[in-house]
C-alpha cells in the first residue's frame, strides 16, 4: 500500500492542540501528541529580557516545546508550534476571564493585527528545521453590544485564543479582511512545514 510518510515512527506533535492535530491529519500525516510541559510565561520573560520581537518570540516558544519533547524521545521527529498575536506593537495573551476577553476585543476592534505562527522540527534534542509565517487580520469595528453577543454565542472556548476567536467558527464574523494562509491563522503553517519535512526525507514526494 502506498504511503506518504516514510519514517518508521509517526510525527510527534509537542502539543495537545486539537486544531493543530486536525491540520496535520488533514494533510495525511500520521501523528501522535504529547504535551511539552513548557511554561510559556517563563519563556516569554526570558525573551523579553533579550528584547525579542514577536516573530522571534513565536519561534523561541515553538523551539522550546519541540526540544522539551525531543529530549524525551531523541529518535523521533518532533514538531513544536506556537503563535503570537501582535497589534500595534502590543503582544496579546489568552484572556483569563470574560471581562479580559471583552477588553481584548475592544482593543482589536477596528484595527489590523498580525498573527506570527512558528514551528520547529527537532531530532535528537536539536532543532533541525525552524519555520515561521504570518497573517494579517482586519477586525470590524465592534460595539460593546456586539462583543457581548459574540461572547455569549461563542462560549468559553474562545478564552483559549489570544485574539478571543476561532476563525474556523463564529470568529469569522469579527473580520472584514484576512490576508495570509488559513493554516497560519490556525496556528500551524502547513506549507513551510511540509517543505521542511521533505528536506528531512520524511515524505515520499
Amino acid at each position: 500500500m502506498p504511503a506518504l510518510w516514510i519514517q518508521p515512527e509517526k510525527l510527534l506533535l509537542a502539543s495537545t492542540s486539537a486544531t493543530r492535530l486536525a491540520l496535520l491529519v488533514s494533510a495525511g500525516l500520521p501523528v501522535e501528541t504529547q504535551g511539552s510541559g513548557v511554561d510559556e510565561r517563563v519563556v516569554e520573560e526570558a525573551a523579553r529580557a533579550e528584547a525579542l520581537d514577536p516573530p522571534a518570540l513565536a519561534a523561541r516558544l515553538a523551539a522550546e516545546k519541540a526540544l522539551a519533547v525531543s529530549r524525551r524521545h531523541p529518535e523521533r521527529i518532533v514538531l513544536g508550534a506556537d503563535q503570537v498575536l501582535e497589534c500595534e506593537g502590543e503582544v496579546f495573551h489568552k484572556p483569563e476571564s470574560r471581562e479580559a476577553a471583552q477588553a481584548h476585543l475592544r482593543r482589536l476592534s477596528g484595527r489590523t493585527h498580525v498573527l506570527h505562527s512558528a514551528g520547529a522540527l527537532a531530532l535528537g534534542g536539536q532543532v533541525v528545521a525552524p519555520f515561521c509565517s504570518k497573517a494579517s487580520l482586519g477586525m470590524r469595528a465592534l460595539t460593546d453590544d456586539a462583543i457581548a453577543l459574540y461572547l455569549d454565542l461563542a462560549g468559553p472556548d474562545v478564552l483559549q485564543s489570544a485574539g478571543v476567536y476561532q476563525l474556523e467558527g463564529l470568529g469569522v464574523h469579527l473580520f472584514e479582511k484576512v490576508e495570509g494562509d488559513h493554516s497560519t491563522v490556525l496556528g500551524l503553517p502547513l506549507i513551510p512545514l511540509l517543505s521542511a519535512l521533505r528536506r528531512l526525507g520524511c515524505l515520499a514526494f
